[in-house]
């Protein structure tokens, strides 16, 4: 399994804490503490191997996802995001498939001057400007500027092979859809590490 976006639930064990979980085994270890320390965190790993393995999108995800439509006008698309405090959605057509992914970083590349990949940087320029830049694309719906085609996972796919697809495509989330693109739920990088968290040893 290759490396989650984010390291999930770090744990960082002091001797102390080994001494006194030996302590509560009943009967005499013949361990140090350095050896229950070295097989709790080779357990550890492997417990969330299994599961990342077992756990699959439809256990995890948000099924009820806030979205918007092919024309859904820009300013309604922000003032959404910014409703919900989320930083994307994905955009629906009328069967409610998914057409593509918009995004904050989609608003600044596309207020920017194709170059501009951060919100400073939208800021520097309209510091520099005369007017407000965002008039460039106030008239656009949600599909002149969504990525497309979206990134999306199936209901069966792993947590490993979702952590990786997030981690590779540095991306925040990802629809979960049908085999024939229907929207079904979505999973976003917290979903994961909350999943992560809750595996117990």
């Amino acid at each position: 399994m290759k490396n989650l976006p984010l390291d999930p639930c770090p744990v960082n064990m002091s001797d102390e804490d080994i001494l006194e979980a030996m302590k509560e085994i009943h009967g005499y270890l013949d361990i140090t503490p350095g050896d229950f320390k070295e097989i709790y965190g080779i357990a550890f790993r492997h417990a969330h191997q299994r599961l990342a393995r077992t756990i699959r999108a439809e256990d995890i995800m948000t099924r009820k996802v806030i979205t918007v439509e092919r024309d859904t006008p820009l300013k309604d698309v922000a003032e959404i995001l910014s409703r919900h405090d989320i930083s994307g959605v994905p955009v629906i057509d009328d069967v409610r498939r998914v057409a593509g992914i918009i995004s904050e970083n989609d608003f600044i590349f596309h207020m920017g001057n194709q170059e501009t990949r951060s919100f400073m940087g939208i800021v520097a320029q309209c510091l520099q400007s005369t007017g407000c830049i965002a008039l460039t694309i106030r008239r656009q719906t949600a599909q002149d500027i969504m990525t497309s085609p979206a990134v999306t996972v199936s209901e069966a796919s792993p947590l490993s092979e979702i952590a990786s697809l997030l981690s590779e495509k540095n991306i925040r989330r990802v629809p979960v859809v049908t085999s024939d693109g229907a929207l079904k739920g979505i999973i976003s990088r917290v979903d994961l590490i909350q999943s992560f968290c809750s595996i117990e040893p």
